[in-house]
């Protein structure tokens, strides 16, 4: 008897070890045409240094499996005659769910190049093959692993070189000197609204993403000199793109943090049908700390937020596609009933605030022929912000004295046409059409007269028209061309932009590539400056703005980039943005410029003739994942300034001047006999200069009992240099058919004070320092199965 069981304990323990060294897992996809959107029939797909070779080749729909693939980083080629070789290096395969891949191959020019452009090289430009300069692929796997990104792209983006932030309590970013107002954000070819928790209005940031890395995949970023089918925008570009559920197993994710409860599930609708769904539910738990005496931040913060993407093909009708998001925001402040604890003005302040924000589109793509595709959106978007105030006196009665409310919405309407001639010639033309609705009010408490006054008061919509054209030529191997023209037009002011966009590369052999880009951009104004009142004389309003035009920018970039080895290289851009047309402050002497807005609408009375210059140099060192270490060294040299009423150049807001950025990670196996948990260490330090201000008048300031700044020296005062080195350590662990996750990220690891800014107390009649977000600890535990 004893026997037996020492020999079913062994055999148990036998089997169990050999079952945990042998996971597995499937990996399939879809190969098509980049240009074209048509499956590729044949394609060989194959999984390298695994004995026996494992390997499948593309079928009819250009559809492919592979089975039994060891987990771990695995390195997959991809290759098609006709078509340029790809190789996908260190792809994270677990044994939690299945990777769908979706391959996208560029034509040869030559029946047997032998030229082979990896994927390697090719994450360090775009999906976009329109893009020629300032763009770049990031991956889901980045916003997951960067220490502290916590899934989001815009806390990610800091590790690029031409981005900053200077401020730990979100992810509103600068690019190249730019306001963030700047930056726009697409989804699935469609602008969306900002997709941040906790964001404001007339910016393109908040608090933390509302997106799930759950439900995106491989995405865009552009820095300038953007393809024609990017217009009203002048900063930047986020073009993101979703994942497609699994469609033909269920697979769940859980995870568990600080932030919140994530919970997400994607699967096939039904056997045999090859359309999917996919749903992310987060809920935060900042709420829950405060009740048990955990404070997170100064007032009570709650979010809560939803994506989803429906992936519906039909056999003769082409596919579509159900996607969105939606997420509530609140922050509520309420100033202690003691005055003894009111060392500063704002704690005798009670607030509320508000930020929530939906999109929702339905996308249909259908192939017109095997050259030929048309993708057609409409999506439906709104948000809806609103801040108020109440200051207590010191029998704790409560005064109002700001309030804003603002209610946006948006119809889109998108048609795109990808035409693939042959291998050397590709044609992008569509046309956009966008009705905004708009709700807005704005009061604010005049401390001289003592009444309120009212900067905002307007409800009704306005009209945009886009179209565009561009041309991919690829004159050979070496020599490739993008051009193209963007139109936009605003029929309720009469303006308009017509803007050239132009871009080359050059190849001088498999390891080095220069490449030239330029751009006109224009962009309009946010829709509350439009409808901006000011006071008469006579106590009456007018609306000075309604005539505005458009700020505008010439972008050129002169770009050069060598491999030093399969999985290194190094990237440089010198850049120059001449801006013009700029809304400024229209009082005579005045500095005040629309380049210089963090968020909100400007009421001040306006006009374009305004100017600014951005220009720079940056550089980039990055090793993608390779024997499980990556890194990524980026740097920027910029200047940035503008010109006002007052005829004066001066630095911007934004002029940091430098930055810098070290990015890194290390992936480690242990454990005794399974090695199927990976210690990861990741780190990330950032050293940006300063952020600028208007120094304040302190004695005029104490007359006034508020802020009275020194406008004559606008932005002439720089904060102290900012620090902060991120971290990241994580502990992935495989079990059968389930993948574990447990993961602490310490944001400013090291504590440091980085200034947030100057401000002046109307108690004390002093300037004192606000510093930002002290080390934060935000820890983690996800469980896919």
């Amino acid at each position: 008897m004893l026997n037996k069981f020492l020999f079913t304990i062994a055999f148990i323990t036998f089997t169990f070890v050999m079952n945990a060294q042998n996971l597995t897992q499937t990996i399939r996809g879809v190969v098509t045409d980049k240009s074209s959107n048509e499956p590729l029939i044949g394609a060989v797909v194959v999984v390298q240094s695994t004995e026996p070779l494992i390997g499948s080749s593309s079928d009819e729909n250009g559809v492919f499996k592979l089975l039994n693939v060891p987990i771990g980083r695995q390195t997959i080629q991809i290759n098609m005659i006709g078509y340029l070789p790809i190789t996908l290096s260190s792809v994270l395969v677990s044994s939690g769910k299945e990777l769908v891949l979706n391959i996208q191959m560029d034509e040869s020019l030559t029946e047997l190049s032998q030229v082979e452009v990896t994927a390697d090289r090719n994450k360090s430009e775009s999906l976009n093959n329109m893009a020629t300069v300032s763009a770049r692929t990031f991956s889901v796997e980045e916003t997951q692993k960067f220490a502290a990104a916590v899934n989001d792209p815009g806390r990610m983006a800091l590790s690029y070189a031409g981005v900053v932030s200077g401020n730990d309590g979100g992810n509103i970013v600068s690019i190249r000197g730019n306001s963030p107002y700047g930056l726009q954000w697409r989804m699935e070819g469609a602008d969306i609204p900002n997709p941040n928790h906790f964001g404001g209005v007339a910016v393109s940031g908040g608090g933390i993403s509302i997106l799930s890395a759950q439900t995106l995949s491989n995405s865009d970023f552009f820095t300038g000199a953007f393809p024609a089918e990017y217009g009203n925008v002048i900063g930047g570009v986020f073009d993101l793109k979703l994942r497609k559920g699994n469609n033909e197993k269920r697979e769940y994710t859980i995870q568990a943090g600080i932030l919140g409860l994530d919970v997400a599930a994607e699967g096939p609708f039904k056997k045999g049908y090859a359309g999917s769904y996919l749903i992310n539910y987060r809920y935060s738990t900042l709420s829950l700390l405060d009740k048990i005496g955990v404070p997170i931040f100064d007032a009570v913060t709650t979010f809560q937020d939803l994506s989803f993407n429906f992936y519906l093909p039909t056999k003769k009708f082409g596919s579509f596609q159900l996607y969105g998001f939606g997420g509530l925001s609140t922050q509520t402040s309420e100033a202690a009933r003691d005055t003894s604890l009111w060392d500063y003005s704002w704690q005798r302040y009670d607030s509320q605030f508000k930020s929530n924000t939906a999109a929702t589109g339905l996308k249909h793509v259908i192939n017109l022929g095997e050259k030929t595709y048309l993708q057609s959106s409409i999506v439906a978007s709104g948000n809806d912000y609103g801040y108020s105030q109440e200051k207590l006196s010191y029998e704790f009665l409560p005064k109002r004295d700001y309030q804003e409310s603002y209610i946006n919405t948006r119809m889109m309407v998108t048609s795109v046409l990808n035409h693939k001639f042959n291998a050397k010639h590709n044609l992008r033309t569509g046309v956009y059409f966008n009705r905004y609705g708009f709700n807005l009010y704005k009061e604010a408490l005049n401390l001289g007269s003592g009444e309120f006054e009212n900067l905002l008061s307007d409800k009704g919509d306005i009209n945009t028209l886009q179209t565009f054209a561009q041309w991919k030529y690829r004159i050979n191997e070496q020599l490739t061309i993008n051009t193209g023209i963007h139109a936009l037009y605003l029929p309720f002011n009469n303006t308009s932009s017509i803007e050239p966009r132009f871009g080359a590369r050059y190849q001088f052999d498999e390891i080095q590539s220069v490449s030239i880009g330029y751009g006109l951009h224009g962009q309009m104004q946010p829709v509350g400056v439009y409808k901006a009142r000011v006071l008469n004389d006579d106590g009456t309003y007018n609306m000075p703005n309604e005539d505005l035009g458009m700020n505008k920018a010439h972008h050129f970039v002169v770009g050069y980039q060598r491999s030093l080895s399969k999985h290194t290289y190094i990237k440089t851009e010198l850049y120059y943005q001449h801006l013009f047309n700029i809304a400024i402050g229209a009082d005579s002497g005045s500095t005040l410029s629309s380049l210089n807005n963090i968020e909100g609408y400007i009421t001040d009375r306006m006009n374009n003739s305004g100017k600014g210059r951005n220009y720079g140099l940056e550089l980039t060192l990055e090793q993608f994942t390779h024997n499980d270490f990556y890194f990524l060294l980026s740097g920027s040299f910029f200047n940035s300034e503008y010109l006002a009423n007052d005829n004066v150049w001066r630095d911007t807001r934004f002029n940091f001047g430098y930055a810098g950025s070290f990015t890194a990670g290390k992936e480690w196996k242990v454990g005794k006999e399974d090695k199927n948990k990976v210690l990861g260490i990741n780190i990330r330090t950032i050293y940006t200069g300063g952020l600028r201000e208007t120094p304040i008048d302190v004695e005029a300031s104490r007359l006034r009992g508020e802020a009275v700044y020194i406008d004559s020296r606008a932005y002439s005062n720089k904060v102290s240099d900012y620090f902060r080195t991120d971290l990241r350590v994580s502990l992935r662990r495989n079990h059968k058919k389930m993948t574990s996750t447990l993961a602490l990220d310490l944001q400013n690891a090291t504590n440091n004070k980085n200034v947030f800014g100057n401000f002046f107390e109307p108690e004390s009649g002093t300037v004192n320092t606000e510093y930002q977000v002290p080390l934060l600890p935000v820890l983690s535990y996800r469980v896919e199965f």
